[in-house]
């Protein structure tokens, strides 16, 4: 099947986010101080790590959301760098007197993070533009879990119309949250599937939710890929790629944006999940969060490298 003559359009939904991200040998211990050797102010956000990779990628991406007032730093920061990606920012919202969030990370030498953030409640009070002109030649909407309260209308006019809804879930979801049913594909980390089922094994939870939605459903365990259910109800795994992980920030980000976009080019959830396994693990052999997102040659490279 070849690729589509034009790139898909994918609509991503979320809250972008200002990163100052510290590189320590290890994590402080609770009272303590400890020296950071490197210091990097980025952005990100999940849905914003994953429209950067889907524009490296070669997707057409746009970006719907709430941003704080238009005179605060961190939003003119954000727009700027979304701009130097290719990133259409045109239905971003911006809310007068609110804060854009803004976190701390530290990154240790294994690569993993440990981070607090701050986000402004006034922000899920954002009203999104129409969704006609939302959805206007989109393939695919990605949405950031944390985001239903203001985009259950768009995502449900979004499945009618026939464009698949793929939500990245990056904490537990209530199983009366709407974006259970909205979506067409819900894509976890193992924890987060756990938590939301109530059960300890990731093959049981998937089954669990199974019962609760008819979307796709697959849960990603870093290193030891991915396992999700397919059309029978039978459980698959897709084998993550090994590389020495550096800095695992914005990785599960990366994978939602190169699923989505790959699932839009092609329509197939095995190509798709294996596609996306190679983008993160590439990711995660460089620092700089969302921004190490792999171009596009470099994962057809890495995949062809492969026996």
């Amino acid at each position: 099947m070849a690729l589509p003559a034009t790139a898909p359009r994918i609509l991503c939904i979320g809250i972008p986010v200002r990163d100052l991200t510290f590189r320590v040998d290890s994590v402080p211990a609770r009272g303590s101080k400890a020296n950071a050797s490197h210091l990097a102010e980025i952005c990100g956000g999940n849905a914003l790590n994953a429209a950067i990779a889907i524009a490296r990628l070669g997707g057409r991406v746009s970006f719907a959301g709430p941003m704080g007032d238009a005179d605060e730093t961190s939003s003119g920061f954000i727009l700027a760098r979304m701009a130097a990606e290719g990133i259409e920012t045109t239905h971003i919202v911006r809310m007068p007197g609110l804060m854009t969030p803004v976190s701390a990370i530290m990154i240790d030498a294994s690569g993993e993070r440990t981070l607090t953030i701050y986000r402004d409640p006034g922000l899920w009070h954002v009203t999104l533009p129409d969704a006609g002109e939302l959805l206007a030649d989109c393939q695919a909407l990605l949405v950031e879990s944390r985001c239903g309260a203001f985009c259950i209308d768009l995502c449900t006019e979004a499945r009618r119309r026939g464009i698949p809804v793929i939500v990245g879930v990056d904490r537990a979801m209530s199983l009366q949250d709407g974006l259970l049913t909205a979506a067409s594909h819900l894509l976890f980390s193992s924890e987060q599937m756990q938590e939301t089922a109530g059960i300890a094994e990731d093959g049981d939870a998937l089954k669990r939710l199974a019962a609760l939605t008819p979307a796709f459903l697959a849960a990603t365990r870093g290193p030891r890929g991915t396992i999700w259910l397919n059309e029978a109800g039978a459980l698959e795994e897709t084998a993550a790629f090994p590389v020495e992980a550096v800095d695992t920030l914005g990785a599960g980000d990366v994978f939602h944006g190169a699923f989505t976009l790959r699932l839009a080019e092609r329509g197939d959830v095995r190509e798709a999940l294996r596609f996306a396994a190679a983008a993160a693990a590439l990711k995660c052999s460089r620092h700089g969060g969302g921004l190490a997102a792999p171009q596009r040659i470099e994962v057809e490279e890495f995949l062809r490298s492969l026996p």
